[in-house]
């Protein structure tokens, strides 16, 4: 009889550790939860561009400030007139300040559920 030799994906696949069911959810959710961060924090940093460039008096016809006028009002979501000063840079400052801390707060808080569930 010969001997059995192993074949070298053999002895790669024996050498590697198998992981558990509860690693592999572990991972994903890791994964999820930083990517619910990462999306929190872009908007959070759109609204606040935004901010800064209105209040800065920036050129409104100017691609940049148009390109941020337009990604941040979908993201203020009902803060855009939540307050109404007369002063559109404070209407602006205020309401949009207080979309970038909800994203960022509420990034936060479902990262945190997702991981718990991990």
């Amino acid at each position: 009889m010969a001997a059995h030799a192993e074949r070298p994906e053999d002895v790669e696949q024996a050498s590697r550790p198998r992981r558990s069911a509860a690693e592999v959810r572990a991972t994903v959710v890791g994964f999820l939860a930083g990517l619910v961060r990462w999306a929190g924090l872009i908007f959070a940093i759109i609204l606040v561009v935004h901010v800064v460039l209105t209040v800065g008096k920036a050129n409104p016809d100017n691609g940049i400030t148009v390109f941020f006028a337009n990604a941040a009002d979908p993201l203020a979501l009902a803060f855009r007139s939540l307050f109404t000063p007369e002063n559109a840079e404070l209407r602006v400052l205020v309401n949009y300040g207080l979309a970038a801390l909800f994203w960022l707060v509420a990034s936060a808080v479902a990262a945190r559920l997702l991981r718990r569930l991990a």
